[in-house]
């Protein structure tokens, strides 16, 4: 059995509960692969299937594109926000408490959304959710972190690919499934659908998650107050205030980008006089290659989130298919990147993996300039199978680079960071899809906005061809 595929023999697991784990040397607890898996889903698999329902419900409320974009940007605002903060709690306090938590949280959104008697509702259910999503990712990430020190096996390729794969199969399923579900029940089924995810992973949360007791100084309350309140408003502030801007690009919403700033250097002077700083930027500012890899994920993401809602919209509202015909469109996009993260998963290097898929997406955004109202459904397939592969790569490298820089002290927050990062590009592509489509998801509108996604990939290409770090790094 290769050391990179975890497994546990049944007479050496861990009983659930006790704070001591098996004995060091072991193998990786396989009973932790379920809710990890299904916690880190949660995220992906809304943010795919809204990508179908966005039409439907514009319909519904009497929404212009512009309108329904926020959405998508309501979700990703929370969830840049929640990410790196349950994050810095699950390093204090553990994953287990912040996971159940955030499991409630989904199903109570998932409940929410499918009464909403508006928009505006809708947009707070889906910021519940955002916050909800939270706790999936970072605790996938801190189990892995202390299975690898409790075991000593520093090698977790296999669980990474794992939950890459996982990923992009929820990713397959989302479009496909939000059309189905839209097809039998409206709009208001995709958010029903919450509720027995949410039921399932705090079904898993409490029965496998171990219940770890935390030796912190001082206690809870201290603890508490080593969170930072200050630094988390300031952060939260900032980036409330650039999306904002983002999504009202003109002179006259210039002062919030001002605000914005300031409240960015507000932050930063802050976080480096305190002496329990939310995000560590002295750590950070000290670690170039972790910083190098926020700004790949940043970039990277932009392009896979303009795909993901701008490409769809449009094939509904520039090309006239149905919100199922929609997301069947997207169906060769992830099953290629499930293809594709299975192959290289376990391949050593992330350098090559994050080239071709820079590549991969310059050449699949120049491929959507050649799209039109009247295009084949053929060639709709063929785009999305182009953007498959960056898809399958882009997520493991990016994922692969951080657990290899990142503090292992600070894996939790600094792996909500990056997700941080790609929500920040989600945000972009959603303001860029915004103002690209206006009132309609015309061909017109698609171009621009491909144009946009063609410049963040060439900025990624860039920014990867340069960092002589990368070469260092094993997958």
């Amino acid at each position: 059995m290769s050391e990179n595929r975890p497994s546990i023999p049944a007479d050496s697991a861990p009983h659930e509960g006790d704070g001591a784990r098996s004995e060091p040397g072991g193998r990786f607890d396989r009973r932790l692969i379920p809710p990890m898996i299904l916690g880190s889903v949660l995220n992906p698999i809304n943010s795919t299937i809204i990508a179908v329902a966005l039409v439907p419900i514009g319909a519904a409320f009497g929404a212009p594109p512009s309108e329904t974009a926020w959405l998508v940007s309501a979700l990703y605002l929370a969830t840049a926000i929640g990410q790196p903060v349950v994050g810095r709690l699950i390093d204090l306090f553990g994953p287990r408490r912040l996971f159940l938590i955030g499991a409630a949280l989904v199903g109570a959104a998932g409940i929410i959304g499918m009464l909403a008697p508006g928009l505006g509702v809708l947009i707070g259910a889906r910021v519940l959710l955002g916050f909800g999503t939270c706790a999936g990712y970072p605790a996938a990430m801190s189990l892995l972190r202390r299975e690898t020190d409790r075991t000593g096996n520093d090698s977790p390729g296999g669980v990474l690919t794992l939950l890459a794969v996982a990923n992009q199969t929820i990713a397959v399923i989302g479009p496909a499934l939000g059309g189905l579900l839209i097809g039998a029940g409206g709009w208001r089924t995709t958010f029903a659908l919450n509720i027995p995810l949410a039921a399932a992973a705090l079904v898993l949360g409490a029965l496998r998650l171990p219940k770890t007791s935390h030796a912190l100084p001082g206690g809870r309350k201290a603890a508490v107050a080593r969170l930072d309140l200050p630094g988390i408003g300031l952060f939260a502030a900032m980036l409330v205030t650039l999306l904002l801007f983002l999504m009202n690009l003109s002179v006259g919403s210039l002062y919030l980008l001002a605000m914005s700033v300031l409240a960015a250097a507000a932050f930063a002077r802050r976080e480096l006089r305190a002496d329990e700083p939310f995000i560590d930027l002295r750590v950070l500012g000290g670690n170039a290659p972790l910083l190098a890899t926020y700004g790949r994920s940043l970039v990277a993401y932009i392009v896979s989130y303009a795909f993901l809602y701008g490409f769809t919209q449009w094939v509904e509202e520039g090309r006239g298919l149905s919100a199922s015909e929609a997301g069947l469109v997207q169906l060769p996009m992830f099953a290629l990147a499930i293809v594709v993260s299975t192959l290289t998963g376990r391949r050593k290097g992330v350098r090559g993996k994050l080239v071709v898929g820079a590549v991969g997406q310059i050449v699949a955004c120049v491929l959507l300039l050649s799209l039109h109202g009247n295009s084949p459904v053929w060639m709709l397939f063929a785009v999305a199978l182009v953007f498959g592969v960056p898809q399958g790569l882009n997520s493991l490298a990016l994922q692969s680079s951080l657990y290899r820089q990142a503090d292992p002290e600070r894996m939790g927050a600094s792996s909500g960071l990056l997700r941080t990062s790609a929500y920040m590009g989600s945000m972009v592509a959603s303001a860029a899809s915004a103002r690209a489509f206006g009132q309609h998801a015309g061909t017109v509108g698609m171009h621009e906005l491909a144009w946009v996604m063609t410049g963040a990939a060439v900025l990624y290409l860039l920014s990867t061809v340069v960092d002589r770090s990368l070469y260092s790094l094993a997958a």
